[in-house]
């Protein structure tokens, strides 16, 4: 009889132990699950609806569209001079605000690590540009460039670089300077911010040995500052290329891509084909593309900052 008892507690026993064990690989799912959930019903469901839209025909005043047109509209964009105009003026407005960015954000967070009266003061004003919103930031740059009621034309007449006041973003060889410097004003706090939170970071120790061997500012600058500034630097050039590629709203509010498509990038084109052609299908084609491109990118850069860790090692 105990025998039997006994035989009958081991499955028992062994139940209670797999039971545990799958709770516990389980457990850590389910905290997260909230969170799972959420992201795939704001962000996972419309990326597959909206790739699935790169294959059909969504046009809004067609009644008759919706159906299943393959790689059509792929095949649409190898002919599109609009697109690769747009995609050209894209590398333009892209890394022509992230140079300016990146330099003068690097020059204010080096300015803002140094001790002086009112410096937290400072630091919170550097902020405002990037609280201020999108659409306040290009309508106020946009009043600016206008030489009925900003200042700013007349200010480069003063300076020679004018020969009389007239606005820059109805001049299509001048035009993409407009959002870009908006852009550039608007961008700064980013790096600035991010940088000095890095310079922070950085032993002080380090800085006071290299001034007892001697080192000058420009040699503690490059072997001290930009290697411990280096990973901090890769991250945020990486986040603000995909962010600047993909932000529409300063040229949209300010030239609206004009005049004659000399300030359309990849994402305003997007916006032009979805809400004013309302050509839903072939512009989540666009975005498609737009995403493929920087996916490869941000790989790209992961990739190359791997190798250049395993060198170092």
């Amino acid at each position: 009889m105990s025998t039997a008892m006994q035989a009958g507690k081991l499955p028992v026993a062994r139940r209670g132990v797999i039971s545990r064990r799958l709770s516990g690989i389980l457990e850590p799912y389910l905290y997260v699950s909230p969170a799972l959930v959420l992201i795939i019903a704001v962000m996972l469901m419309p990326l597959i609806l909206g790739l699935s839209y790169a294959f059909r025909d969504i046009r809004i005043l067609n009644p008759f569209s919706g159906g299943f047109v393959g790689m059509a509209h792929f095949q649409t964009l190898l002919t599109d001079d609009a697109f690769f105009g747009a995609l050209a003026n894209t590398a333009w407005w892209t890394f022509g605000s992230l140079l300016f960015q990146f330099t003068l954000g690097l020059i204010l967070a080096l300015l803002l690590n140094r001790e002086f009266p009112g410096r937290r003061l400072i630091q919170a004003l550097v902020f405002l540009p990037w609280a201020v919103p999108t659409f306040l930031s290009g309508l106020n740059w946009a009043w600016m460039f206008n030489p009925v009621v900003g200042p700013l034309p007349h200010w480069f007449t003063a300076l020679g670089l004018m020969d009389e006041p007239f606005n820059i973003l109805s001049d299509p060889d001048l035009a993409m300077w407009g959002p870009i410097v908006a852009n550039i004003w608007f961008g700064i706090p980013f790096f600035a911010i991010t940088l000095l939170a890095a310079l922070q970071s950085i032993p002080k120790e380090l800085y006071e040995a290299a001034s007892i061997d001697g080192a000058t500012t420009r040699q503690k600058f490059i072997s001290i500052t930009l290697p411990f500034l280096a990973p901090t630097i890769a991250i945020t050039l990486m986040l603000r290329t995909i962010w600047i590629a993909n932000f529409a709203d300063l040229i949209v509010v300010m030239t609206n891509g004009g005049p004659a498509d000399s300030t359309q990038i990849v994402a305003s084109y997007i916006f032009t084909q979805a809400f004013r052609r309302l050509d839903f299908g072939y512009a989540s084609a666009i975005a498609a593309v737009l995403l493929v491109l920087l996916l490869a990118y941000a790989l790209g850069v992961i990739a190359l900052r791997r190798a250049m860790t395993h060198a170092d090692s």
